[in-house]
């Protein structure tokens, strides 16, 4: 039994966006055409356009596409770090939460290294969520050379939900960003209501294509492109508009937004299956975060004792496909900079599996993973004791 529980990473297309991404590639036409034929396509992209807004609680002209969720998290990070230093060139410091993506860290670290930024990080609690003490101290001693804040909705690896609205009641006039790739149709998510002056959107998380993603960015506010061009998207992310995703990943957005409360309460009940079933065979395994509010489909573990890179090719090799939830650099495994972030050892740290689920997973594939757990984790105790 094939058994994917990697739902965070990319999940399956929906049917609903299957059916319009081959409806629309099927279409002739530039949307910054004229003619007939772009005309037609352009109509397409702004019906798309406006359903992802009704969804997201933002207005349509607040929607800028871009082609991931890490060009979403640049163009965010970047644009306002270089928008405003050029008009005050003392605010050079970003703030960001201790355990942020990669694709929100890297650019602030790229920043830093090239363009003097300095960076201020939040820490989080042993639970994973951000102290919100912590930030209202940085932001009341650096308020004037902030340039922008950046925290997540929600966490990638341990699921944990952010307290967004406090934090930008916080930052007051700073600019605020949230990466909620992982948030959007999966939990209550509304741009207005956050009051946040940007977010990140990205498809393939929620049942749409790979390759389309959505900067949300507040009307009246600019940023400075990474990208310089056509001058599509409100003249901040030029390049011709990928139509055939757009449309797809409305289809997806609004498929799983009808969805969302009846998944929500599957997801989060398979979750509690995993656990439960987990611990009935290896009691001594730990649960990372997942306290509430949380994502419904998280479930980060700790088992003693293990090398998680070890456990997921055991694991790939029982047809079971799970995360470290750890980056590699040159082929280097290295711990969870969220797990770490967390006060969480680093040799737990290494220890550490993330299971994500999703609408398509069963009952019938936890039963498989329980059943091969034991045999796993032995092997892979036995494989370090080795080294």
């Amino acid at each position: 039994m094939a058994s994917y529980f990697d739902h965070a990473a990319t999940t399956p297309m929906s049917p609903a966006a299957i059916e319009a991404l081959n409806k629309q590639i099927a279409q002739l036409g530039n949307a910054s055409s004229l003619h007939t034929q772009g005309r037609s396509v352009r109509k397409d992209v702004e019906e798309a356009r406006e359903s992802l807004a009704r969804i997201a609680g933002c207005s349509p002209s607040e929607i800028i596409f871009t082609g991931s969720g890490t060009e979403s998290n640049n163009l965010a990070i970047k644009g306002f770090f270089w928008k405003r230093r050029s008009e005050d060139p003392t605010r050079n410091v970003i703030v960001i939460s201790a355990f942020e993506h990669h694709a929100v860290l890297d650019p602030v670290e790229w920043l830093e290294e090239h363009e003097g930024a300095h960076i201020i990080q939040v820490p989080v609690s042993g639970d994973g969520v951000l102290d919100l003490e912590a930030l209202r101290d940085i932001v009341e001693m650096n308020r004037e050379r902030i340039a922008l804040i950046a925290v997540m909705h929600s966490n990638n690896e341990v699921g944990t939900i952010q307290p967004i609205q406090e934090v930008v009641e916080i930052a007051g006039d700073i600019p605020v960003h949230t990466d909620a790739v992982q948030s959007f149709t999966k939990v209550e998510f509304n741009f207005n209501d956050l009051g946040v002056t940007s977010a990140t959107l990205s498809a393939h998380k929620i049942g749409g294509p790979l390759g389309v993603s959505v900067l949300i960015l507040a009307r009246g506010i600019d940023v400075t492109p990474i990208l310089h061009g056509g001058g599509q998207e409100r003249d901040i992310r030029s390049g011709t508009l990928n139509a055939p995703a757009i449309v797809s990943f409305a289809a997806a957005a609004a498929y799983a937004n009808e969805l969302r409360e009846a998944n929500f309460t599957y997801i989060s009940e398979l979750r509690k299956y995993l656990i439960d079933s987990l611990k009935a065979v290896l009691p001594d395994i730990r649960v990372n975060g997942g306290v509430e509010p949380s994502l419904p489909g998280i479930a980060n573990i700790t088992f003693p004792g293990t090398e998680s890179d070890g456990l997921l090719l055991l694991l790939d090799a029982e047809g079971i496909a799970s995360s470290t939830g750890s980056a590699c650099s040159a082929g280097v495994p290295r711990p969870s900079h969220v797990l770490l972030a967390m006060g969480i050892s680093e040799k737990d740290a290494r220890s550490s599996l993330r299971f994500s689920l999703g609408r398509s997973n069963t009952r019938d594939e936890i039963d498989h993973l329980a059943s091969v757990i034991e045999s796993v984790v032995d092997r892979a105790r036995a494989a370090l004791a080795r080294n």
